[in-house]
């Protein structure tokens, strides 16, 4: 690149609208264009308005009615595909219950999840519904931190939702927080059931992942320090990307995005054998039939379950390519035990992968990934994390070291309540 300019090439194109609010990566579909573009004062730029194609901003009103418009369509998607997954569950009282605690622990964590509402909405740092790919879910939403010198380390982050309800915007908090240390967080959203099934979800994350590899520099992203975080379903379908990946490298075919890429896996209350889980589940509400809906059948449960899929010798160059694991879990996890963990863990090693258990003594399936970051002050799993992403960056780590406590979201005792009366 001539005169040190930095370059975005190819078939996608960078292209910045509204007022702070969504940043849309577009691909150009019947030719290939190439643009060229000093990023650095684009991104100065950005701190004060985001500007449009062409010579002029959009307006204020043009950027609200487009904001409106994509709710609009995303409600119309998601009513949709709530009325077909109600047709899916018909009437069962494990489930009902399962919504009714759900709401009450939505409300009591409402003063919280409004805060991080706010931020997610208005804030300059967040750029939503980024475009990935060509299917409705395939979306992303950026967290930038304020700092927008040197070279960035970038984490995706890959949501749960028991492969039914979930959505980007519940990463929100995490890319609050990672954004404040200084590192570009990007929350993938993938097709949930009856939209897709597991290799649906599997495509849709891996495509993401290919996404930011490609194009994360654009915004400032070092390519070369990005991490891979996975919750719940979102940890299993993430480690399912992982092998997925590594095998058709192990395997010399072309790929759009190299596990090597990826300089650690971060797992937060992941299953990984779902033979040993069907039954669990369907006691937990998530009923066999739906189940094996999902993921395809029976016969394709050891397909996707990576505790199994290590154990395969015939992959064995495969493993040898997977980035290091970290499996964090609670032990009073009633969604997903934290066996799982456990095994998958000694499963990885004996393969001859690198894998670190982390057990959190009477932690449940949610208060890692909720209920401790709505608590504020000094989270050991989030500071964990931020070391390892940080590990080669001493003034990084430097800065860590003084970063004040996080603050509260929600007082304690509707926090309390809250993980009392939790479904999961």
């Amino acid at each position: 690149m001539s005169n040190g300019t930095p370059s975005f090439q190819g078939s996608q194109e960078l292209s910045f609208f509204g007022n702070n609010k969504t940043t849309v990566f577009e691909e150009e579909r019947e030719n290939c264009v190439k643009m060229e573009t000093n990023l650095k004062p684009a991104i100065a730029r950005h701190r004060r308005r985001i500007p449009g194609q062409g010579n002029d901003s959009p307006t204020t009103h043009q950027s609200f009615r487009r904001d409106i418009e994509h709710a609009a369509a995303e409600t119309y998607l998601i009513t949709g595909l709530s009325f077909k997954l109600l047709r899916y569950l018909g009437v069962g009282y494990r489930w009902i219950t399962k919504l009714l605690a759900l709401l009450c622990y939505a409300m009591l964590l409402l003063p919280g999840f409004l805060q991080v509402a706010y931020y997610y909405y208005f804030s300059s740092q967040v750029h939503r519904s980024v475009i990935y790919g060509d299917q409705p879910r395939n979306r992303l939403d950026l967290y930038l931190p304020i700092d927008y010198e040197g070279k960035k380390p970038v984490v995706i982050f890959v949501t749960g939702g028991a492969w039914v309800i979930g959505y980007k915007a519940w990463g929100s908090l995490l890319g609050f927080q990672l954004a404040e240390r200084d590192i570009i967080v990007a929350c993938l959203d993938y097709r949930n059931f009856p939209q897709g099934t597991v290799s649906d979800m599997i495509k849709d994350v891996s495509q993401g992942i290919s996404f930011i590899c490609n194009n994360i520099a654009a915004v400032g992203g070092d390519p070369d320090r990005i991490y891979l975080v996975g919750q719940s379903a979102g940890a299993h379908i993430s480690a399912c990307a992982l092998l997925e990946q590594a095998i058709s490298e192990s395997q010399g075919e072309s790929c759009s995005w190299s596990v090597s890429q990826i300089k650690a896996y971060f797992s937060l209350s992941g299953g990984y054998n779902l033979v040993n889980l069907v039954d669990h589940f369907h006691n937990r509400g998530l009923y066999r039939s739906i189940f094996l809906s999902i993921m395809e059948g029976e016969n394709s449960l050891t397909k996707y379950s990576p505790e199994l899929l290590v154990q395969d010798k015939s992959i064995a160059k495969a493993i040898s390519l997977l980035p290091p694991f970290s499996l964090f879990h609670g032990t009073d996890d009633k969604s997903i035990p934290s066996v799982a963990s456990e095994n998958f863990a000694d499963a990885l090693r004996k393969a001859g992968g690198h894998a670190e258990l982390i057990l959190y003594e009477g932690k449940s399936h949610t208060d890692m990934f909720v209920q401790d970051p709505l608590r504020g002050g000094k989270d050991k799993l989030f500071e964990h994390m931020v070391s390892v992403i940080h590990a080669d960056d001493h003034e990084a780590l430097a800065k860590d070291a003084m970063a004040p406590p996080m603050r509260r979201f929600v007082p304690e005792i509707l926090l309390k309540l809250a993980g009392h009366i939790s479904p999961f």
